[in-house]
């Protein structure tokens, strides 16, 4: 029976897209929260739409490093 390696090239890319995933997940909660601190200025609504979609790509990359490290160590070449 053969045992399974770990391709090291693709943990190295699910690797990279967890840190993006890292990254978003402080910067979304930072911009709502500068957002709604200065509701009275006129960038109120492109901080609170540019917060909103980094905590949405964050969860998808988050999903998709894990499948992709996931893949890396159990899927069969």
């Amino acid at each position: 029976m053969e045992t399974n390696h770990t391709n090291k090239d693709v943990l190295a890319k699910g690797l990279k897209t967890m840190l993006i995933t890292i990254v978003l997940m402080f910067l979304g909660p930072v911009l709502i929260y500068i957002a709604f601190s200065n509701e009275d200025k006129p960038l109120y609504y492109p901080l609170l739409i540019a917060g909103i979609t980094s905590c949405a790509c964050a969860i998808f990359f988050g999903f998709k490093g894990i499948n992709t490290i996931m893949d890396s160590m159990f899927k069969k070449q």
